[in-house]
């Protein structure tokens, strides 16, 4: 990870959790939006990769992919 995701406050991830939790996706989007506008999309890719996907529970991860990938895929199947 690079010295400047690795430095991005909690403060900046917190809010992004809370919302998916919430299952607010307009939120979420317009949180993404402004953090790649502050810090920029590689320390995004990173943060999100490294600290904020890791920390979801699987039902918040599901809900995440679903609503990147909502407008072409039909259905989810759960594969366990």
């Amino acid at each position: 990870m690079t010295p400047v995701a690795a430095q991005v406050s909690i403060t900046a991830i917190i809010p992004m959790l809370t919302v998916i939790a919430n299952r607010q996706w307009e939120q979420f989007k317009e949180l993404e939006a402004n953090f790649v506008s502050q810090y920029g999309v590689e320390v995004w890719q990173e943060v999100f990769n490294f600290r904020l996907k890791p920390a979801l529970d699987i039902d918040s991860d599901r809900w995440l992919l679903i609503q990147w990938c909502g407008e072409g895929i039909i259905s989810v199947k759960n594969v366990a």
